[in-house]
């Protein structure tokens, strides 16, 4: 073969290299890569009587897969109930809870309330009498026996005593950094959580009554129950 021929022909073979390349890129199958999404975490709706109290106690929660928007409405019983209602219906929500308490509301109010909110598939986390009950019961094991409200304030302050703090119960109504701290440490006298002791005594009071006559129920509390939900997202 001549030099001339032998050169023209390695060109003709280089073209054909390069033309099945090109033709194997395009029939290559195209991976589309999606832009990560970010996902957003579910909700849960907490919607509260008191204005101060609870809230200030629940957005102290530090939740890693969830968000919780816990709100101080205002509202008692069957009213606060159908405000979680509309609520429900302007945005979705993984779970929403009602919080309220007995005081002196109507009886039939107060479990009209628990109906409503339970028939709306709504967790609830009533206490009666007050919400502060559940705080006492992170110091003190309580048998669920009667204890008026009035006596809550002043319970509180001499269980927070020895650790240099006080709850203004009558005034701000807060729950402070410092106090949720306290409720979330560790009893040197058990070593248990006191939050965990707080869960097994209201678990204990709540199961002395059969729940025909939830207003009736002195004293006792379910907000054990959203407690131990909001754990699970911790």
């Amino acid at each position: 073969m001549k030099m001339k021929d032998k050169k023209a022909d390695q060109i003709a073979k280089r073209k054909k290299h390069l033309a099945n390349l090109k033709s194997n890129r395009r029939n290559e199958p195209v991976l589309d890569r999606n832009e990560p999404s970010k996902l957003e975490k579910p909700t849960i709706l907490i919607v509260c009587e008191g204005e101060n109290t609870e809230p200030s106690y629940f957005r102290q929660f530090k939740l890693s897969t969830a968000t919780i928007k816990p709100i101080g409405e205002g509202y008692n019983t069957v009213s606060l109930v159908n405000r979680a209602i509309q609520l429900s219906e302007e945005k979705a929500y993984e779970q929403v809870w009602c919080v309220f308490d007995k005081d002196d509301f109507d009886n039939i109010d107060f479990n009209n309330a628990i109906q409503i909110a339970e028939a709306n598939n709504f967790g609830v986390a009533y206490s009666n009498q007050a919400f502060e009950y559940w705080v006492i019961l992170h110091f003190n094991d309580h048998q669920g026996g009667g204890m008026n409200r009035d006596d809550y304030n002043d319970k509180i302050n001499e269980l927070l005593k020895e650790f240099g703090t006080t709850y203004d119960g009558k005034s701000s109504k807060i729950i402070t950094d410092e106090i949720f701290d306290i409720l979330e440490g560790v009893d040197t006298k058990t070593n248990k959580l006191r939050r965990d002791l707080a869960i097994e005594r209201a678990k204990r009071n709540y199961a002395f009554f059969d729940h025909k006559n939830c207003a009736k129920e002195e004293s006792s509390t379910t907000v054990f129950k959203l407690v131990e939900e909001l754990i699970k997202y911790t």
